[in-house]
């Protein structure tokens, strides 16, 4: 099983390097602007649609971490024109980064959204890595936009509000995504360690004590303003994607610390995901679920599929025996799903969305994927390593 799983390492690999990562740089940068599209349609164009704040973080996240890890690609000019643009663009005043701008680099929606902060902070801690003259000025901008939530979207019991003044719902997905930036600068020599570990345990400790339902073990999505979940069918949503992608995290989180309240909690996750959001005889992780675990969106979009691998490998990484085989099959499963999105006229896009009948939408690329697609692929490099 092993060598089943290392086989789908190796063609991701290269459809990530030789395919995705050229084609992504050439016609996914528009070099007029400096910035990111938001898509490629199917023939291999750049589109001209509204551009989300999330996209340029996310790109240059990407191309950091892709140079890093050694591709010979131009992945610098990037993702330093990437993250220039994101600030000339989308920062405000405040500090805090605007939601939505037009193709033309026109800012279209100011508003706040605190899953556009935390990408915000994971760039900054992969610049810091791969650009070691920008380190003193990427922990100064990490520690200054971490203060500025903490000062003006402090939750009074633990996380973050929505805006300030506050607004409803709350939600655990932005705060997945902030305790991802948290991990991951917590780890950068010369961050402050201290910080960015203290909100980690904040927000692990919010998750499990919240987000998780004390009775199913399942991770809601929206909550009331007392961590309570929200009243209505809104408070029932469970999304199998980040049951996934939660455990995946928790997982991290709970070897770093030694912590098995974490890992116990992360194993139930991974069974929901599983075990109740999986459609067949399709084989991939739908979008939602309802608390009952009956399935509410038949749709299977591309990154849940790519949560189910991150989280199957790393299982099996930290496990070992007949437990090490199950998730390596379980992982062969996610990889084999995963690779059907990537079946397109042009090598190194995806498809985003597949129908209830096996069918996938005739839509552009969403750069917005890309994150998703390259951390599982070298998630499965890092994992394979400790097998």
């Amino acid at each position: 099983m092993t060598m089943d799983i290392a086989g789908f390492s190796a063609t991701l690999n290269e459809w990530l390097t030789q395919a995705a990562l050229p084609l992504w740089r050439d016609r996914g940068f528009d070099p007029l602007s400096g910035g990111f599209v938001e898509t490629i349609d199917m023939a291999g164009q750049p589109t001209r649609a509204d551009r989300r704040s999330r996209v340029q973080p996310r790109q240059v996240y990407c191309f950091a971490e892709a140079g890093r890890r050694g591709w010979k690609g131009d992945w610098q000019t990037v993702a330093t024109d990437g993250i220039a643009y994101f600030d000339r663009v989308y920062r405000q005043p405040s500090g805090f980064y605007g939601a939505l701008a037009d193709a033309d680099g026109n800012l279209i929606d100011p508003s706040f959204d605190l899953y556009n902060q935390a990408f915000a902070l994971l760039s900054f801690a992969y610049l810091a890595q791969v650009f070691p003259q920008r380190k003193a000025e990427m922990i100064a901008r990490s520690n200054t936009l971490r203060d500025n939530l903490e000062a003006h979207c402090k939750h009074p019991a633990a996380g973050f509000e929505e805006d300030n003044p506050p607004r409803l719902p709350l939600c655990s997905n932005p705060h997945m995504h902030l305790f991802e930036a948290c991990l991951a600068s917590e780890a950068v020599d010369g961050f402050d360690t201290v910080a960015w570990t203290n909100l980690a345990d904040e927000i692990a400790t919010l998750c499990m004590d919240h987000f998780i339902d004390r009775e199913t073990g399942a991770l809601r999505e929206f909550f009331d303003h007392d961590w309570s979940p929200m009243p209505g069918d809104k408070g029932r949503i469970v999304e199998p994607g980040h049951q996934f992608e939660w455990a995946w995290l928790l997982l991290r989180w709970g070897e770093r610390r030694g912590n098995a309240d974490a890992l116990v909690k992360a194993r139930r996750l991974f069974e929901i995901g599983e075990q109740y959001g999986i459609a067949q005889p399709r084989e991939v992780v739908v979008m939602t679920l309802l608390d009952d675990f009956s399935v509410a969106d038949p749709i299977a979009r591309l990154w849940p599929q790519t949560e189910w691998l991150k989280a199957a490998v790393r299982f099996a990484a930290l496990t070992q025996g007949e437990e090490r085989e199950r998730y390596l099959r379980s992982a062969v499963r996610a990889a084999t799903a995963l690779t059907r999105f990537l079946d397109t006229p042009v090598k190194g896009l995806w498809r985003d969305k597949q129908k209830a009948d096996g069918s996938f939408v005739d839509e552009p690329a969403p750069a917005s994927s890309f994150y998703h697609i390259l951390c599982a692929i070298y998630e499965m490099d890092d994992c394979l390593k400790r097998l």
